[in-house]
């Protein structure tokens, strides 16, 4: 396969870019344009792709000549250029932005009037309520309304507190102490002290309250899907989280999932998907109710998920399926995750203590001995010595998160 069939462009410097890039140059041992600000650490010291750091490339103002500019210089009659977003920001961008790109991204995203309707997730639970689609009892609020909003609430203690859109451009760069992703209260005076130190930040974004459903981390669930420009699903990933992450700024991003199968939620989501038309990559949170034995949504993400590598451990490539699709013309039937593999961002020693299920952590361990584990940042291809060293600094930085900040959602 020739490397001037076509270009890769990701977006971002997450663990996300740097899943996809591994995923690329696995697939098509090829270099990625990877576009971003500044590199984070996963991709730092990496020999995977080309990085090009473009001041302010987040924004608005910036984004759509910077993309531009570099669209018009690869372009080629024999070469399509794919554009991969890894934020949720940037596929807004892109959706906001692309009839400026036209003719030269070979993908398609969601329109910026279907990513209207489920950016933030009151609108996305409006979404839900017209497509049969369970969701957790929810009040939202404006600004104006943080304090008194807990008035109107008809259900019971502890309960979860969000950002309308967590990953939005506006909540990531406010600043407030105790500022979290994800917050959990007990009471009143827990909410009410949160929300005074909030209203002193400059975030001005609405505030989502709803109630806990029960269960840890092992009652989440996750679906990662890739939909061709006609609106048609092709490739479906089901995951179990065994554990997400603690730490106030990622709290809520999971940190090890063992890929599933489940026919019947896989047809319930590929109908939702469909039936609004949805293009390109997709990553849908939810949560298993034990109560109801139904599952309860909470957000689509526009792109692929932080951990969609998991998709890999169960034997899937999203990548392949994006390019065999928009470079290469294929169109078969939709393919779903069936196989069992564990994904993990990190070391096993904190999976062995803080997966307290015995059925998980034997299952783990069997994993483990089976082999059927994948590291996103850890890659044999890309683990040169300065890599090595900041890597196994991350890893590190994820026991003393664990040790500092976690607790028993249970």
């Amino acid at each position: 396969m020739g490397q001037l069939d076509f270009l890769p462009i990701i977006l971002g410097s997450d663990e996300n870019a740097y899943g996809n890039a591994r995923l690329i140059h696995e697939t098509y041992q090829m270099k990625p344009l990877l576009l971003c600000t500044r590199p984070l650490i996963p991709t730092m010291n990496s020999n995977l792709f080309h990085l090009i750091q473009i001041d302010r490339f987040d924004h608005d103002e910036v984004f759509p000549g910077a993309l531009l500019s570099i669209l018009e210089k690869h372009a080629a009659p024999n070469k399509k250029i794919v554009v991969i977003p890894c934020s949720d920001y940037y596929a807004g961008l892109l959706s906001r932005h692309y009839s400026k790109f036209k003719g030269l991204i070979a993908n398609h995203f969601v329109s910026e009037e279907l990513l209207d309707t489920f950016d933030t997730k009151d609108k996305f639970y409006k979404l839900c309520e017209s497509h049969g689609l369970n969701y957790p009892k929810t009040i939202v609020c404006e600004p104006h309304e943080r304090e008194s909003a807990l008035d109107e609430m008809d259900f019971d203690f502890p309960i979860v507190v969000k950002p309308e859109n967590s990953n939005a451009y506006e909540y990531l760069h406010s600043d407030f102490e105790g500022k979290k992703k994800v917050f959990f209260f007990n009471c009143k005076d827990e909410y009410l002290k949160m929300v005074k130190s909030m209203n002193k930040s400059d975030y001005n974004g609405k505030l989502i309250i709803q109630e806990f459903i029960p269960g840890g981390d092992n009652s989440m669930r996750v679906i990662n899907s890739y939909s061709d420009e006609n609106g048609k699903v092709k490739m479906m990933c089901l995951g179990q989280p065994v554990l997400e992450e603690y730490a106030p700024k990622t709290l809520g991003n999971y940190a090890a999932i063992i890929s599933r199968s489940d026919m019947e939620l896989y047809q319930q989501v590929k109908t939702f998907l469909e039936n609004i038309g949805y293009v390109g990559f997709s990553n849908i949170d939810m949560k298993y109710d034990s109560r109801t034995g139904k599952y309860m949504m909470f957000e689509i993400n526009p792109r692929p998920g932080r951990s969609s590598l998991f998709v890999r451990a169960a034997g899937l490539n999203m990548i392949k399926a994006l390019i065999d699709n928009v470079v290469y013309g294929k169109d078969e039937d939709c393919v779903y995750g069936e196989k069992t593999g564990l994904w993990t961002n990190v070391p096993k020693v904190v999976l062995q203590k803080y997966v307290t299920d015995p059925n998980l952590s034997k299952e783990i361990n069997e994993l483990y001995k089976q082999k059927k584990v994948l590291r996103s940042l850890w890659y044999k291809e890309d683990l040169n010595l300065k890599r090595t060293l900041r890597i196994a600094r991350y890893n590190y930085g994820h026991i003393k998160n664990f040790r500092s900040y976690f607790f028993s959602k249970e």
